[in-house]
């Protein structure tokens, strides 16, 4: 048996940790993007990859910690700002993630809005890591809030109802976190069975309960099927998961992603546990306040290509694959790849992210409100070998770029900046 563990409203329930006297009222976590890294309000910052997940810088509170609504206020007096999380009793007023705070007050008057706290999630995130490992020999982080255990061999089927029930106690006990555990033959079957347990419960679902479970979940609450996969099964008039096993000869005519899919809703297959991730991708972005200014918004360019240089540097690897992407007003966006196999150092990088902005900014008569930047296809996970073409002088330069990681990894990714960001 495979189970899934994930955290009841993970950043909620860390911040009721610090705060018990919020048990039972409407919380919510939000705030507005951490733009402060393009002022002079940066200071020592620097990365943390101890927890699976993306690039998490270390990140500024753009508000300390307040039950007041003006600190949500601009100086203007507009509310801003987006939830990243929001608690059961908040939810029940129809209050949801990626909403804005200005409209889930709008819904709970009496909501209560704290400001993420970064730190204290990768800090609970590696405690409870720690914990299960001590439980379950094979354990497996799928991302800060969110594990995989392989209980085959360890736990017999009959104990484990017991055995998850009894876990889920120890760790509310251990960590103070509420967790809801699924449990099924695959783990894609077990991460549904959490979701039908939430909140603080357990769920197990046995091969020949599959069906009935399935049968009415809709098919975009299945980790995998995205929204043009969604719309594809849609147009065909797949609507459940149910649905889907039905129409296995429909599916799978779709082809080898399909095909696989198929078979993960149908309980066939699955994937061991991973105990450790090697990571394909690494990014940065920020949403602002629109911009129109270009020379602003490739300063801006230059202090995101700084932060991530910094965090790939650290993580001695060499992405080959460079992908810049704008989102503007008016829901319009654009965005430019590269596939470039060289040295990696800061000065090329930060050239390219420039390039690839002025490529991707097709639509100049409009704001643009945020910037994203991703790298991938690691060398040391593909094929690809590095050009000898200048190898000299980047090798000069790769000395340079490490001498300034050296500096930053002491003092702070903002002991030394580009001139362009002035």
């Amino acid at each position: 048996m495979k189970i899934h563990i994930d955290i009841d409203c993970f950043f909620v329930s860390a911040t009721r940790i610090l705060h018990p006297e919020l048990e039972n009222k409407p919380v919510a976590i939000g705030g507005r993007s951490d733009t402060k890294i393009f002022t002079k309000d940066a200071k020592k910052q620097t990365v943390n990859f101890e927890n699976s997940g993306s690039f998490v810088p270390t990140f500024y509170k753009t508000y300390e910690e307040s039950d007041d609504l003006d600190a949500f206020k601009d100086p203007d007096g507009r509310i801003r700002g987006i939830l990243t999380t929001s608690s059961y009793e908040a939810r029940s007023f129809g209050v949801k993630t990626a909403m804005n705070i200005k409209e889930a007050l709008g819904l709970c008057p009496n909501l209560i809005i704290k400001a993420p706290n970064m730190s204290l999630y990768q800090k609970l995130s590696h405690e409870l890591h720690e914990f299960l490992s001590s439980k379950i020999p094979l354990i497996e982080q799928a991302s800060i809030d969110e594990f995989y255990g392989d209980l085959s061999g360890w736990v017999d089927d009959e104990d484990i109802a017991r055995f998850i029930d009894d876990l889920r106690h120890e760790i509310k006990k251990v960590t103070k976190l509420p967790v809801s555990i699924g449990a099924a033959k695959t783990r894609y079957i077990a991460k549904l069975a959490t979701t039908a347990a939430k909140p603080f419960g357990c769920k197990i679902i046995y091969p020949h309960e599959l069906d009935n479970f399935i049968n009415k979940i809709a098919v975009g609450e299945f980790a995998g099927i995205g929204k043009s996969m969604k719309a594809k099964l849609q147009s065909a008039q797949i609507h459940t998961l149910g649905d889907l096993k039905n129409r296995r000869g429909t599916v799978e005519s779709w082809g080898p992603y399909a095909k696989e899919l198929y078979a993960r809703v149908s309980g066939i297959s699955d994937a061991p546990i991973a105990t450790r991730h090697k990571r394909k991708s690494i990014g940065i972005s920020r949403t602002f306040d629109p911009i129109f200014d270009r020379n602003e918004l490739k300063r801006r360019v230059h202090v995101l290509a700084r932060h991530l240089s910094f965090a790939i540097l650290k993580l001695n690897v060499i992405p080959t694959v460079f992908h810049l992407g704008i989102t503007y007003e008016m829901n319009q966006k654009s965005h430019k790849n590269i596939s470039l196999c060289e040295i990696f150092t800061e000065k090329k990088f930060d050239s390219l992210c420039l390039s690839l902005f002025n490529e991707a900014d097709i639509h100049k008569r409009l704001h643009v409100i945020r910037i994203s930047i991703n790298c991938s296809s690691f060398t040391r996970d593909s094929k690809k070998e590095l050009s000898l073409i200048g190898f000299a002088n980047e090798a000069r330069m790769k000395k340079l770029t490490e001498y300034s990681q050296e500096l930053r990894e002491k003092h702070g990714i903002d002991i030394l900046k580009w001139g362009s960001e002035l």
